[in-house]
Order: C-alpha cells, then structure tokens, then sequence
C-alpha cells in the first residue's frame, strides 16, 4: 500500500469514529466547561499532546486553562473541571489527579474509550470516543494504525469539535481569538 492508500484509510477511520460519539455527552462537557472557574486538561503521552492543544484554545477564547503539571499551573479548587484524555482510563498518573480532583470537589470528565475505567469511575462526566488502546488489538474499532493512534487522533478532533461549539456559543470567531495568541514569537 503506498502512503496516499494509507491516508485515504486513516480518514476512512476517523469518519466512522466522529459518528460514534453522543451529542448528549458533548453537551454536558460544553456545559462545565462554561460553568467552572478553571478548567485543568490532563493526558499522557500523545493523548496529553491533543490535551495541550485543547487548553490552547480554550486560552484563545478567554478561558482560564491550564495543563496539569506545567510549572504555571494554579491550584485546583471545588468550582474547576479537569478533563482527563486517556484511551484506556487506567493510567495510574492520570487516576491519581481524578482521585486528587475528586477529594478537592472539583468535577472531573474522562474521554476515553472505556467509561466503565477506573478514571471513567471517578469521573462526574463521561464521553466515550471510539479507538484500540495501545496495549491491545480488538476493541470492536478495527484500525490499521498502531496502538492508540485512533483514539488520539479522535481526540484531537473531538477537541477541535468542542472549541468550534464553544466559538458558536459565545459568538467568537478566529479574529476574535487571534488576540490572545502568543506574540513574542
């Protein structure tokens, strides 16, 4: 197969994904994201990289975000939502922060491919994207990427999906935004 015929079957994937996901959850996840004082995003490994993504924009719309573990990143108080992307929902780092957010007060939201995980348990809210975590081969979304590559492509797009309705909902636009983005570069 050459590369074209590999894209081709990447966007065939992530087409099938993008049908999967219910509107009702991404509804409830708008809604805290409007509703909290901070929003905090956490993931690790490639998830974490479409995680830093997201709290981009979320700063480019004005919304005090913050990536779990960078050194400028404020306390977590009972009014903030952390939205946690993992695949498998298990990874112990990220079930240390829920467990952490949870005792504080604090809403916790998993995006994962299993909802029914530990982070998925702890989790107050629970979106559910398609995918094959890494550490296994049938997930019942056949792939031809390795490890956990659709689920984290999903991610980024789900993110993408999310800020384009937070745009719509507070009547924003790339002009808008384009004011808060870096200028010391």
């Amino acid at each position: 197969m050459n590369t074209s015929e590999y894209y081709s079957k990447i966007l065939d994937e992530l087409s099938r994904s993008s049908a999967s996901i219910r509107d009702e959850e991404v509804e409830i996840l708008l809604e805290s994201i409007l509703g909290s004082k901070k929003v905090f995003v956490a993931g690790a490994g490639r998830s974490g990289l479409m995680a830093r993504a997201f709290a981009m924009r979320l700063m480019h719309m004005g919304i005090e975000s913050y990536v779990v573990g960078e050194t400028i990143t404020r306390n977590f108080e009972q009014e903030d939502l952390l939205i946690i992307g993992s695949g498998s929902g298990e990874t112990a780092s990220l079930v240390s922060m829920a467990q952490k957010a949870k005792k504080i007060g604090g809403t916790v939201a998993a995006v994962t491919i299993f909802p029914a995980s530990t982070i998925g348990n702890l989790a107050q809210l629970k979106i559910t994207l398609p995918g094959t975590p890494k550490e296994q081969s049938d997930s019942g979304h056949p792939t031809v990427q390795p490890m956990g590559a659709l689920f984290e492509q999903t991610l980024l797009l789900f993110f993408d999906a999310v800020i384009l309705r937070l745009m719509e909902q507070k009547g924003l636009n790339s002009a808008n935004m384009f004011g808060r983005h870096a200028n010391l570069e």
